[in-house]
């Protein structure tokens, strides 16, 4: 079974203040190490910019060579050399990191938790999320089917921080409105991805706007975008999205930081303006 943190506050669902926050785009190649390297640049360079939340893509320190490359790499929670590494680099720039997401031990030997966790300014481990939905896709000589090597997580995960109320998902889950639905009201969806290239092309953009405008909060979804030495081309086109579902910043291809600020005045201006999350009348949550 999977597991959610929560770190709850008074000031849930009421962003005090103006925030900053940047994605990190990559094209993660086929070694922890490298990949390390390459995050820890981009972190340093989004958190000199002033971000306080620094979001990497789904699988930031592994693209392997074959789907199961992910299972010689997957950490216990709490240790590893990929946990120390996010850790320590949340507490060293005291920003809140997201590690998009990375393979953790399930119960399952033959499968892992496709897992997005979320450190704090002093690097402990705030919120945990294990990715839901599974991607599977078939056409022509192009086929996916996660559910081989990673087991479904069965928790819905919201983060509720002094500075910023999170709904965490990863990837597939943007096709599914009603998790999103369940976080409740949030300031901020993250939605870090390696979408492929022939489904980004199609619903990337348009499902990221939907999510954004649905649930009238901002949206960052930082992803993978180019041709990794495993031959995948991930389709990338990293993006910030208002609740108003108007794209602030998009990065199309290769390495770099899309950013922007979560603006409290806007949040507010569209849910009074428009207050669809009040007219609800039929609810998925529980």
């Amino acid at each position: 079974m999977s597991h959610s943190v929560s770190f709850k506050s008074p000031s849930a669902n009421c962003l005090p203040s103006p925030f900053k926050v940047a994605a990190i785009q990559m094209v993660s190649a086929s070694t922890v190490e490298r990949n390390i390297e390459t995050a820890g640049k981009w972190i340093a360079r989004a958190a000199a910019q002033g971000a306080r939340l620094v979001v990497l893509p789904e699988y930031f320190c592994l693209m392997g060579r074959q789907e199961t490359d992910k299972l010689s790499v997957a950490e216990p929670e709490g240790s590893g050399p990929i946990q120390a590494f996010l850790s320590a680099a949340a507490a060293q720039y005291g920003i809140y990191l997201s590690s998009g997401s990375i393979p953790l031990v399930s119960p399952d030997a033959g499968r892992v938790f496709n897992t997005q966790l979320v450190y704090g300014p002093d690097g402990k481990q705030l919120a945990r999320y294990d990715k839901i939905h599974l991607f599977s896709f078939a056409r022509g000589e192009e086929s996916y089917d996660e559910s081989r090597a990673i087991l479904a997580g069965d928790r819905i995960s919201r983060l509720e921080t002094p500075d910023i109320t999170l709904g965490l998902s990863i990837c597939y889950d943007l096709r599914f409105p009603e998790l999103y639905r369940s976080m409740g009201q949030v300031d901020l969806i993250l939605v870090p991805s390696a979408f492929t290239y022939t489904t980004g092309q199609a619903h990337w953009e348009l499902l990221l706007r939907t999510r954004a405008v649905e649930n009238q909060c901002y949206v960052l979804a930082p992803a993978q975008g180019g041709l990794h030495e495993n031959g995948r081309r991930t389709w990338g086109h990293s993006m910030l999205i208002d609740p108003w579902g108007d794209i602030l910043e998009v990065l199309p291809e290769h390495e770099g930081i899309v950013s922007g600020t979560i603006e409290p005045s806007r949040l507010k201006e569209v849910r009074q303006s428009l207050p669809a999350l009040m007219h609800r009348t039929l609810f998925t949550d529980k």
